[in-house]
């Protein structure tokens, strides 16, 4: 039975990593009881099966409020949000099983740490396009300053990296494997030759970001509607005319469960004009439109000081049973309010707002490095993260949400203004650090300060490069070992 207890501790490691916990510093060592379970072990069944039921409890104690979400926005009940809920784990739970099956196969050999650590590198990259991606282990290193320097060069999976072989060095060393095993550890140091994160430092340009705390529940009326449409546009306002004679560059509404139709609803495109002509400034909305067919499109409109539509971006990558529902599963009621599927985007966008690029991605785009990176390569001097957190209800799925998007804004070393519906609104300086943000559930409005940023990182220029070069080593460290399986120390 130590086995399994050593398997299930790895994935408690792991969820206290991440919020609301929060337990940054175990995320070097949380990988090590798994790794010593899967080292005991010599069949790959059971080696997958160890590494599958730590799964199941982390995405179980991670994710919960997915079954919240399921069940209070979607309709589903008690029984069913459960039951659904339980499926999805199961389902994500095959990559941790897949990771520590080949993690057992080359955790004998004496390349054992940079094979498990690449290893990992390769199966988290796998979340993204298999459907779901939310946790990046490197994510809990965003407030360590060394293993942050990795961050513009190889995206956040260079942290993942580097947890994952300090994680397999512990369980080597639980092991009692030869120390010179262990030398691949020697590497690290030359973490200190990277670049330092930059200091940390005020913004020069200004803009209002606005949090109008509506609520999830709300059956829009008329009157209801009128009247939230007059308080976004009074929060606006204020925000704006306190700057005095020099309104801000930006300002910023953000994604919002309320049924604010820009190519359909003429009351409200003209509310959104004066807006912008009385503010005297550049403003971005999330709002949404509507593809020729009728559609809808979760997009972000840019309006210039004089109420002119500059351009518009419609979300890429849909949120699955929030914005679309995935085959197969269409036992599963959508969240949104919206009829009909969301169809997603096909144009990356990069506003020009008073002669600056700015890009706007939205809500849970956040979750992927390789889209967010294009943005700043495409010429986006600032980013900006428009969300609806307001479905997660009062769970720590807002704080993760967080801390990615902290990450992006360390990758590219840009400026993220993150304007949410009910928190946690917020500006993100170049080095992932929050500089301002606004307290949750709360109807309130942040003059933000930010920069323009033009330069371009290693991994805004060249995206997952490190990954590629993590898959190509572990799938050869997987092949030597099991053509040589008696070349175990």
């Amino acid at each position: 039975m130590l086995n399994p207890a050593l398997a299930l501790l790895g994935a408690a490691l792991l969820v206290l990593s991440f919020p609301r916990a929060d337990v940054s510093w175990l995320a070097p060592a949380a990988l090590a009881p798994l790794l010593i379970a899967v080292a005991r072990e010599s069949r790959h069944r059971r080696r997958f099966l160890l590494g599958y039921a730590a799964g199941v409890v982390y995405w179980l104690a991670t994710c919960y409020w997915i079954q919240f979400v399921l069940e209070i926005h979607g309709g589903m009940g008690r029984l069913g949000s459960w039951g659904c809920f339980l499926l999805f784990c199961l389902a994500k739970a095959l990559h941790l099983g897949l990771f520590a099956t080949a993690a057992g196969i080359v955790i004998g050999r004496w390349y054992a740490l940079p094979a498990v650590a690449a290893i990992w590198v390769a199966v988290e990259w796998t979340h993204a396009p298999l459907g779901f991606a939310w946790h990046a282990l490197g994510n809990a290193g965003i407030d360590m300053s060394i293993p942050m320097r990795l961050a513009p060069f190889t995206g956040v999976y260079g942290l993942s990296f580097v947890f994952a072989m300090t994680s397999a060095a512990l369980a080597l060393a639980a092991l009692r494997r030869r120390r010179r095993e262990l030398a691949w550890l020697l590497v690290l140091p030359l973490l200190y030759l990277l670049p330092a994160l930059p200091e940390a430092r005020r913004g020069t340009e200004r803009a209002a970001l606005v949090q109008p705390n509506l609520s999830q529940s709300e059956r829009w009326n008329f009157f209801s509607y009128n009247r939230m449409q007059r308080r976004l546009s009074y929060l606006s306002l204020q925000a704006s005319l306190s700057t005095g004679n020099v309104p801000p560059a930006l300002l910023v509404w953000p994604e919002v469960p309320a049924p604010l139709h820009f190519d359909t609803d003429t009351r409200f495109r003209d509310r959104l004009v004066n807006l912008a002509r009385t503010a005297r400034t550049h403003v971005l909305a999330g709002v949404v439109t509507h593809t020729p067919d009728g559609k809808p499109l979760n997009s972000a409109v840019l309006l210039d000081a004089g109420g002119n539509l500059l351009d518009r971006y419609d979300k890429m990558i849909l949120v699955p049973f929030g914005e679309f529902i995935p085959p197969g599963f269409g036992f599963v009621n959508r969240i949104t309010s919206e009829a009909g599927d969301f169809s997603p985007g096909k144009r990356l966008v990069v506003f020009s707002a008073g002669g600056h690029g700015a890009a706007a991605f939205i809500c849970y785009e956040a979750v992927f490095p390789h889209l967010v990176r294009r943005f700043a390569q495409a010429g986006a001097e600032v980013l900006l993260n428009l969300s609806n957190d307001g479905y997660f209800g009062r769970s720590a799925a807002r704080e993760q949400h967080l801390k990615i998007a902290r990450m992006r804004a360390a990758e590219n070393r840009r400026w993220i203004l993150r304007a949410t519906n009910d928190g946690i609104t917020a500006v993100i300086d170049p080095a992932g650090r929050l500089v301002q943000q606004l307290p949750p559930y709360q109807e309130a409005a942040i003059l933000a300060q930010y920069s323009y940023e033009k330069g371009l990182t290693v991994y805004t220029r060249y995206g997952d490069w490190f990954v590629w070069l993590c898959a190509a080593l572990g799938v050869l460290s997987v092949g030597l070992s099991l053509r040589r399986p008696r070349l175990r120390s």
